[in-house]
């Protein structure tokens, strides 16, 4: 089961932590021989230890289950170290500011949201894949060396969308002296900044969305109250508006555009 391109970089650097802990341990002892199978035994099973810095020596079957294993976590991962944060609260408050209820439906807003995810990350992923993942496939590196390479690249992208507020709430209550430059940052401690700091832009650009909306519904509002149609709820009559307006300014294409001019 071989991945190639960009989602290979993505999978196999948090196949990095898994092996990074790994190589840490004690060195395995030799392989004991076989013990000799009785006649007509049709199976022959040997156990033994697996060097964690030689790919080759990981079999198949232990691949896979370590693939399953970190995909399971690639959901939390995504979030924490990608733009997928802000682009899918922004995806929300538009949903919300045209009053649509449940269209698009969330697995369309996810979908779009993973893809412009990849979109932006590319150019950060292709870089652990050159220099971490296919040199640690190759052999030419231990998973310690893959790691510390591959977390660079990521490290990086997230000091570029982290407000240097955030990052110093979180040295503050982390009680560690100022660091001198991003090397003396921890990556549990950038993590949580970064992620604040997504939320706060992710905020700024969807009020800037709610306001033309919001115009649309006082101005309903306002005629059916004028009109004295007070019972008649105002949502039911600016929907179709909001709707309009976003298909003639090509809502999409702008939404999606200053999304990833953010970035």
């Amino acid at each position: 089961m071989r991945l190639s391109g960009t989602f290979q970089a993505a999978v196999f650097l948090f196949f990095f932590f898994v092996f990074a802990s790994v190589a840490s341990a004690q060195p395995t002892s030799p392989t004991p021989p076989a013990l000799p199978q009785p006649p007509g035994s049709p199976l022959t099973v040997t156990i033994g230890g697996l060097d964690p810095s030689n790919p080759s020596q990981v079999s198949t079957g232990l691949q896979l289950l370590a693939l399953l294993t970190i995909l399971s976590l690639v959901p939390a991962i995504l979030m924490m170290l990608t733009s997928f944060v802000r682009i899918v609260v922004v995806l929300g408050f538009v949903r919300r500011a045209m009053g649509t209820q449940e269209v698009p439906p969330n697995q369309v807003l996810l979908g779009l949201a993973l893809f412009l995810t990849f979109f932006v990350m590319t150019p950060t992923l292709s870089e652990v894949n050159e220099q971490a993942l296919q040199p640690y496939l190759a052999g030419q590196i231990t998973p310690l060396e893959a790691y510390a390479t591959g977390i660079e690249p990521i490290r990086e992208f997230l000091f570029q969308h982290c407000r240097k507020s955030d990052l110093a709430l979180f040295i503050r209550l982390a009680r560690m002296e100022r660091p001198n430059d991003k090397a003396d940052v921890p990556t549990h401690v950038l993590i949580p900044a970064f992620l604040i700091s997504e939320l706060k832009t992710a905020f700024i650009i969807g009020f800037i969305i709610y306001v033309p909306f919001l115009i649309i519904d006082m101005v309903v509002a306002s005629i059916l109250l004028s009109m004295g149609m007070m019972m008649l709820p105002p949502v039911i009559i600016s929907l179709p508006f909001k709707i309009l307006l976003f298909v003639l300014v090509d809502g999409w294409n702008l939404v999606i555009g200053s999304l990833m001019r953010s970035f």
